[in-house]
């Protein structure tokens, strides 16, 4: 999420390329899904920047609507699946693969009522100050943000690999700062981790699958 449509078009674009060079890096096919992700990151904020302008009254009713559903399905139910999901094909057999299985298996018992109540809708977003609040009706609240923590940010940081785990590190804390001034309605700096986070895995996709290692049975 960024301040306004056109800081979300720019933060769009940017992230966007920064996904079609990550894809470009890859060597090893086990860093694929990991590798999409400043792409979809890229959309979302695209989508976004379609969200104000509805909030603006500058496209129809149904456009904004529509952008804010495809927003919030990668928002909610497909980001606790994804980064579980490609730190689990990223990591070697042992230890590090099954804590991120169970982060996947969290995961998706987290989606599913997050993608049910997306696509049973309605999904709302009103402009405070510099900043979208976004509305979905679902529940346990605290039961599934603490999930979703759990499943993203933790698959990251107990990662195999030094990377992510550093990753890992920058999202976990890059989200507290972002939410503290989106809840004071300074402005939504979530592009801007986006960015860095896109950044991280710029680099990190380039490598190699090098020599084959296991940490334990499996």
């Amino acid at each position: 999420m960024c301040w306004s449509a056109e800081a979300d078009v720019v933060a769009g674009a940017v992230v966007t390329g920064l996904g079609a060079a990550c894809l470009a890096r890859v060597r090893d096919p086990r860093r694929l899904p990991l590798a999409l992700l400043p792409l979809v990151l890229g959309l979302h904020q695209l989508l976004e920047a379609v969200v104000w302008m509805g909030a603006e009254g500058r496209v129809a009713a149904d456009t904004a609507a529509a952008a804010r559903t495809a927003w919030a399905f990668i928002a909610l139910p497909l980001l606790p699946v994804l980064v579980p999901f490609g730190v689990r094909c990223a990591a070697p057999p042992g230890p590090a693969r099954r804590r991120a299985t169970w982060a996947l298996a969290l995961g998706a018992a987290v989606a599913v009522p997050l993608a049910a109540a997306v696509l049973g809708g309605p999904v709302t977003a009103r402009a405070r100050g510099h900043t979208l609040a976004y509305a979905v009706g679902v529940g346990p609240v605290v039961l599934l943000t603490a999930g979703y923590l759990l499943t993203t940010v933790g698959a990251l940081l107990t990662a195999a690999d030094r990377t992510l785990r550093l990753l890992g590190v920058l999202v976990g804390v890059g989200a507290v700062v972002c939410t503290a001034l989106w809840r004071l309605e300074f402005a939504s700096t979530w592009c801007a981790l986006a960015a860095l986070a896109s950044v991280v895995l710029v680099g990190w996709s380039g490598g190699g699958p090098g020599p084959a290692r296991t940490e334990g049975p499996t």
